[in-house]
């Protein structure tokens, strides 16, 4: 090889080199400007219940602001495949929940693939299901009481949910599949919404995370009937559970979870794992998580992963079963 050759190939190399580095050093000095985390579900609901003062813990540690950007509708699909489009540079995340592992199974087509076009980062929480009534207009004291007056009502008690197939509304089918009663389905824009109305008495009841009818059960206003977990919750002792009541096989968890943009840079994906999951251990936030009946999340990547793809199998079990299918 001629010394004119190796020169030249030096050069390339050297060219080629410094277009890496850019991206490298993007990385390592990120973040340097606000980072946006889209919530696919409106305000108000169990997603800004954790998002919200996780993104205020992050703003501070990270010396920038982290906002939430709420697209609802279509069950956080419609937010997920907006998310799932995003430049993939760090500054784009999505926070989604459990409804996104239910949507490959009862939609025909959705805009984006969970698994193809986000990097899973970690759960944030993990919140147990309570079938939540409305005091005066379900006329039932006890689990038992509601079964035996929906037996004997088919389709006369109706249950809101944030959307078709998100986990309120399959928590409800499989309710309904394991106590052979008939309920009927009032899909809203979101939690918020939902809760809204349940509380107001335009619907009678709701299959929902402690994080958005705790509140409404302490001051009364709800009334838990069972926890969808095989022990008791702590901050509800109460309230007994579903397979205490016999009707085993009714175990649902709501979570919620942070996702990065397919190809977003590894130092950033890895950078914003370690925030999260030493956030989640400050007293601050374990308090707001315990106040929920939540657990804190910070699972390794892989752990998040498995748990993804685990839920996805077993929701599309229940679909099928159910029936539940959406344009």
């Amino acid at each position: 090889m001629t010394v004119k050759r190796r020169s030249l190939l030096g050069s390339m190399a050297s060219v080629a080199g410094a277009a890496v580095l850019p991206r490298v050093a993007r990385a390592d000095a990120w973040p340097d400007k606000p980072i946006t985390w889209i919530n696919p579900f409106p305000a108000g609901g169990g997603t800004d219940v954790f998002a919200r003062p996780l993104a205020a813990r992050l703003t501070e540690a990270l010396g920038q602001q982290v906002l939430i950007d709420n697209k609802g509708g279509a069950g956080g699909t419609v937010g997920a495949a907006q998310a799932a489009k995003a430049r993939p540079d760090g500054y784009t995340f999505f926070v989604g929940a459990i409804h996104h592992t239910i949507a490959p199974s009862i939609y025909k087509k959705l805009e984006y693939d969970l698994e193809k076009d986000f990097v899973p980062i970690t759960m944030i929480a993990l919140v147990p299901q309570v079938v939540s009534i409305h005091p005066q207009r379900v006329p039932a004291a006890t689990l038992k009481e509601f079964i035996d007056y929906a037996t004997a009502n088919p389709g006369k008690i109706n249950y809101a949910s944030p959307g078709a197939g998100t986990a309120h509304h399959l928590a409800g089918e499989l309710f309904q599949i394991l106590t052979r009663i008939k309920l009927t389905h009032v899909p809203f824009r979101g939690a918020g919404p939902a809760m809204q109305d349940l509380l107001a008495g335009q619907v009678d009841m709701m299959f929902d995370g402690m994080g958005t009818s705790a509140q409404p059960i302490r001051t009364g206003r709800l009334k838990g009937l069972a926890v969808a977990t095989r022990e008791r919750v702590k901050a509800f002792s109460d309230i007994p559970t579903a397979l205490e009541l016999g009707v085993p096989g009714w175990e649902v968890s709501t979570w919620y979870g942070v996702w990065a943009i397919k190809d977003t840079p590894a130092p950033v994906v890895d950078r914003m794992h370690a925030e999260i999951a030493k956030a989640l251990q400050h007293p601050e936030m374990q308090k707001i998580w315990a106040e929920q009946s939540a657990q804190a999340g910070g699972e390794s990547r892989a752990d998040f992963a498995r748990r993804i793809r685990g839920e996805i199998e077993k929701w599309a079990k229940v679909c099928q079963e159910a029936g539940v299918k959406l344009e």
